[in-house]
């Protein structure tokens, strides 16, 4: 048998004290399926005496995780830190120069370092995988860089962020609003107590940005994804997508056009009857639409230590199974010196068009005004409902379904509308996308 495979776990939080558990539970079980025992020779965190519930064993304490990366007794480096700088960042780095493997859940670092980080480690010949990355447990990350040689892919999408589907889930299913499901989620422990990161849909960009040049071959851009969070859904938006057939998810979605590569992050409505508007709760869900495969769609736990650990030790189960001299593959499916600039499409025409929901004044020549304005845009309509606001009887609630049409034009049509003065209330428009 080979010679144990050593690692060093910088972070000892959820995910890296799930992690130790694991490997120690399951140590007879992954020792004969790669070969060679994985065994924890040194571990960093913040705090040395806090009480994890689980044994370190003989396990080197380094109270810097640069000095752990560097350490000569490590083969592979897992870093769990987090965040896109600082100590995630350095200790990485000094890992893969010093011709280390590093495996690492940090969609941020990736996101905003990935391909400076993908470069050193295909000069220095070592792996950095990343599964735990995207969407905690589900095999997206290996399924896209190993298993769709040949394809050419047209589209990626997915519920990305667990929280803001639990959020979205809870107030379909109960009626309640978005500012009580937020509360929920945070005792729950499924929302920090700061939660912007996750509900404005920044959590989902970065996970988006990474499938984005896997999919492409095209460099991480996380700063050039349009960008809109759940904090504006109501209980209207709710009930009316129910009216019309449609659920509402908040989907990262990616895909090449003629003008270049779209990604965008936005609470979007699919239809009903598809599968993805049947994932619930804190699930995720991934759809690749390529050419000669068609369309794979993977779906699991999104987040939490032991989903995220799994992904995690399934990557160092990896190079245990590898051996001197293998040669390794792109960190990014393509070789990082050849990744293309990334080109950003104009956001454009949109399979199953808008809603827009308009809180109007119920006034004579409104109805008619707001016809004209999208027919002043070229916007055909599929319908267009009315409702009295129960509330206040000088309010009316209009709904409208558009054919395919354009963002820029949508967006013209209630700008006008604005002007006209006829909104009581900021006017609300959700993406209707073509979904598996």
């Amino acid at each position: 048998m080979a010679e144990a495979l050593r690692i060093g776990i910088a972070g000892l939080g959820t995910v890296g004290a799930s992690m130790v558990r694991m490997l120690q539970d399951k140590a007879a079980e992954l020792t004969r399926q790669c070969g060679r025992e994985i065994a924890v020779v040194g571990v960093s965190a913040r705090e040395r005496n806090r009480d994890r519930g689980i044994d370190l064993g003989n396990a080197q304490w380094f109270d810097d995780p640069v000095a752990l990366a560097r350490a000569d007794g490590i083969d592979v480096f897992v870093e769990l830190i987090g965040g896109e700088d600082g100590p995630a960042l350095s200790s990485v780095k000094a890992a893969l120069e010093t011709g280390r493997h590093v495996v690492t859940a940090n969609k941020a670092l990736l996101s905003r370092h990935g391909v400076h980080l993908a470069t050193i480690a295909e000069k220095k010949g070592v792996l950095l995988n990343y599964e735990a990355a995207v969407a905690g447990g589900i095999p997206i990350i290996k399924t896209m860089r190993e298993a769709m040689a040949g394809n050419s892919v047209t589209r990626v999408f997915g519920i990305m962020n667990g929280t803001c589907n639990y959020i979205l889930t809870r107030m379909e299913a109960e009626g309640i609003s978005f500012e009580d499901c937020l509360k929920d989620a945070q005792l729950l422990g499924y929302a920090e107590a700061d939660p912007t990161f996750d509900i404005e849909g920044h959590d989902t960009a970065h996970k988006l940005s990474i499938l984005t040049s896997l999919a492409f071959g095209c460099r991480i851009s996380a700063d050039d994804i349009y960008l809109e969070g759940i904090s504006n859904i109501t209980q209207a938006d709710i009930r009316a997508a129910a009216e019309l057939g449609y659920r509402i998810k908040l989907l990262g979605v990616a895909q090449k056009t003629e003008s270049g590569i779209e990604q965008r992050v936005h609470p979007t409505m699919v239809p009903i009857g598809s599968v993805i508007a049947q994932v619930h709760g804190v699930t995720n869900a991934v759809a690749v639409e390529t050419d000669y495969l068609g369309e794979l769609l993977l779906t699991g736990p999104g987040a939490g230590g032991n989903a995220t650990a799994s992904a995690v030790i399934g990557d160092v189960a990896d190079i245990a199974k590898s051996r001197p001299g293998f040669q390794h593959g792109p960190v990014f499916g393509w070789p990082a010196k050849q990744l293309l600039p990334y080109r950003r499409a104009r956001m454009r025409s949109h399979e199953g068009g808008y809603f827009i929901r308009l809180t109007v004044h119920d006034r004579a020549g409104v109805f008619a005004a707001i016809a004209k304005r999208m027919a002043d845009n070229d916007i055909s309509l599929e319908s267009i409902v009315q409702h009295g606001d129960a509330t206040e009887d000088a309010h009316k609630t209009v709904i409208l379904v558009t054919h395919e049409t354009t963002e820029a034009a949508v967006r013209k049509a209630v700008d006008g509308i604005v002007k006209d003065g006829h909104l009581v209330d900021k006017a609300q428009v959700i993406r209707i996308e073509r979904a598996a």
